[in-house]
């Protein structure tokens, strides 16, 4: 099978096509920066702002299925410059003049942010509850909109889809501080060497995915899709446990062997607060199980992370 992956040089892109590549199929990849990771897949350095549908027909290979994750993905970032959560939208809907013109499926990367802050705590969030009157950002609101072409998309042109809704996904190639620093290897970097770090927000529950899983979890939304057993399925993806950021700070530091200098802030503008995922539909689905537990996954992303480091400082 062919993939062809938008957001391919990011932390969730990268992984999935290696792991694609790694289990057989091709993959060609498409993103507006080059991967600084790796160079063990195919990709074009691309702009989809303004790519057309047959631009992309002529640049492109023919794939098999769609799976789009270019996106700008900082939440107080976008509060700061809404424009790029309308750029966010305006990508997604040039993938998709693309896939309506060749009828191609499509596998569309989405957020908890979709949900924002819910009027009532629940014990975990399932699918429908997803509505756009609740969007705490111009991010969610990017994402609600997304969602709304491709279900629109759908319904008009026959265009087949799974829609994914991630959830704080960490691990191999998250430290990518010139695009952005994403909060669990900010953390482990301060943490180690004695910086003081700030928690915005004591009581904020989220949900930790680590990037295995996550990446687990689409590839088999890619074969269901591809293969015609699973379509037109929206579905969250994560552990489906809750943790405060002070819990996590706590387990960063046991791992580390280092007693945290942390400081409490109040929750920024946008950020959602409570997010625990149900994920009874992708196990239903997908055969979906989560393997690693927030406990196990920071010594591994604090083990990549090492490796990655000792790496460049010799190729340096």
């Amino acid at each position: 099978m062919r993939v062809l992956i938008t957001g391919s040089s990011g932390q969730i892109g990268t992984n999935l096509a290696m792991r694609l590549q790694a289990a057989g199929h091709e993959v060609f990849g498409v993103d507006r920066r080059a991967n600084t990771w790796t160079d063990q897949f195919d990709y074009v350095v691309q702009d989809l702002l303004t790519s057309t549908a047959a631009g992309m027909a002529q640049a492109w290979p023919r794939p098999d299925v769609v799976v789009h994750m270019a996106a700008h993905a900082k939440v107080h970032e976008l509060v700061s410059q809404p424009h790029r959560a309308l750029e966010n939208v305006t990508m997604a809907f040039n993938v998709l003049e693309y896939c309506r013109a060749q009828r191609l499926p499509i596998v569309f990367g989405s957020s908890r942010e979709t949900y924002g802050n819910l009027p009532q705590p629940l014990d975990s969030v399932s699918e429908e509850l997803a509505n756009f009157m609740t969007a705490a950002s111009p991010y969610s609101a990017s994402k609600l909109a997304g969602e709304a072409f491709v279900y629109s998309y759908s319904r008009c042109y026959g265009l087949p889809y799974i829609v994914f809704r991630f959830s704080n996904v960490y691990g191999r190639y998250d430290d990518d501080i010139e695009r952005m620093e994403r909060v669990i290897p900010l953390f482990i970097r301060k943490i180690r060497s004695g910086e003081p770090i700030v928690v915005y927000g004591r009581d904020k529950l989220l949900d930790f995915t680590y990037v295995d899983d996550c990446v687990a979890g689409v590839m088999a939304g890619i074969v269901a899709l591809a293969e015609g057993r699973v379509k037109n399925e929206t579905m969250n993806l994560a552990y489906s446990r809750g943790h405060t950021l002070i819990e996590l700070v706590q387990i960063i530091g046991r791992t580390l062997n280092v007693e945290p200098d942390m400081q409490i802030g109040p929750t920024l503008v946008g950020e959602v607060t409570r997010y625990i995922a149900n994920i009874s539909k992708a196990r239903r689905l997908l055969d979906y199980a989560p393997q690693v537990p927030l406990a196990e996954g920071i010594p591994l992303a604090v083990a990549w992370q090492d490796s990655f480091h000792a790496e460049f400082k010799v190729k340096g």
